[in-house]
């Protein structure tokens, strides 16, 4: 086995361990704090791809800005056992269970048939995701919507900065 060979199965397993820890975890914040490692083994997967911009967006943006939000809203929400509603039906797990299964028994038939299974990806050698290829795109073939698009994102800001301030407040 090659060191790539067993990163991946590294990731492969750490990623569905801690979205497992997810879904298992009684704590809403131990939930989020597993989450985030799950988003970290996917941006790993990313970078064996060669898609380096995806994982360093989904650092930034999901395990960094996103789940920090859920956390904050968990903590904010003040969630203790006396708050919980008591269960009252017990077949909802049993329910769920079989939904669950039905679904993995879907998709296991349906990539069999695929016929992209049969296909490989292209690791080390492509430059698909590579950043540099990414800001060639967008200042060459795409620089008048690149500008357009950040225009409306700093008018954007001036007029959250506008509407948040005080009548008798200048700025």
């Amino acid at each position: 086995m090659s060191v790539t060979e067993i990163l991946f199965w590294f990731l492969s397993v750490l990623a569905l361990g801690s979205a497992a820890m997810v879904v298992v975890s009684k704590s809403p914040v131990h939930s989020i704090l597993y989450l985030i490692i799950t988003f970290f083994a996917i941006s790993g997967h990313y970078i064996l791809l060669n898609a380096q911009f995806l994982a360093i967006v989904n650092i930034i943006v999901y395990a960094g800005a996103i789940m920090v939000l859920f956390l904050f809203v968990v903590m904010l929400m003040n969630l203790n056992a006396d708050s919980e509603p008591p269960q009252k039906n017990k077949y909802l797990l049993f329910g769920g269970t079989i939904a669950g299964g039905s679904l993995i028994v879907v998709l296991v038939a349906a990539l069999k048939q695929s016929a992209v299974s049969n296909q490989l990806a292209q690791m080390k050698d492509g430059d698909v995701g590579l950043i540099a290829n990414l800001g060639k795109a967008l200042f060459t073939d795409y620089v008048f919507p690149f500008e357009i698009s950040s225009v409306l994102f700093l008018s954007a800001m001036v007029g959250a900065v506008i509407i948040s301030k005080k009548e008798n407040e200048v700025i």
